[in-house]
């Protein structure tokens, strides 16, 4: 190897070193945050007759996982492990006094927000009873569920529930059934589970 091409070599590396921090910000800035922007529902707010918000984060969610994970039961200690990266937890649910007296393209910019790349759809359920709409979708970091987002709407009522933060479902699944939590029953495909 000749000493220019070294030079080239050496200069070239330099200008990728450059640049990598550049690629990494610029994918940062870009990748998705499990967060909904609520803000978009403000004009649901001014119409509802009930509004409901409730926003666990920061210093309050510390609080609970701390709670939960000193308490003597065996199975809410799992539930403080498999909680134990959560971010925030939003709930926003909003009644109306009358059907369709909100603005559903408000709801339906939600809806569009989750079916951007970085969600993916879990379950969706129509029904025509009160033109009700149930969708859930999830985040996922490589193997890590990074937030979930529920939208349910119907003629007279919205409500959104938010989870962000990693979820650890194995656990949550060993979990079903107990502590209030829902039983989840997931083939494995096992004799055993068969029975």
């Amino acid at each position: 190897m000749t000493f220019r091409t070294m030079k080239t070599l050496i200069k070239h590396s330099m200008k990728l070193l450059f640049l990598i921090p550049v690629a990494v910000m610029v994918t940062t800035a870009f990748a998705q945050d499990p967060k909904l922007h609520f803000e978009r529902l403000s004009s649901l707010e001014t119409k509802a007759r009930d509004v409901v918000e409730v926003n666990i984060d920061g210093k309050l969610l510390d609080l609970a996982k701390r709670v939960i994970s000193k308490v003597s039961d065996e199975d809410a200690k799992k539930v403080a492990q498999a909680i134990a990266g959560l971010k925030g937890i939003y709930v926003r649910a909003y009644n109306f006094e009358n059907e369709n007296e909100y603005n559903a393209a408000d709801v339906d910019s939600i809806r569009a927000e989750l079916s951007s790349p970085g969600w993916e759809k879990l379950a969706n359920v129509r029904s025509k009873k009160n033109n009700q709409k149930v969708d859930v979708f999830t985040m996922f970091e490589g193997q890590n569920m990074s937030g979930v987002a529920v939208v349910i709407s119907d003629n007279k009522s919205v409500a959104l529930v938010n989870v962000v933060g990693p979820i650890d479902i194995d656990l949550l699944v060993e979990l079903s059934g107990k502590l209030n939590i829902p039983k989840i029953d997931i083939d494995t495909g096992t004799k055993k589970d068969k029975e």
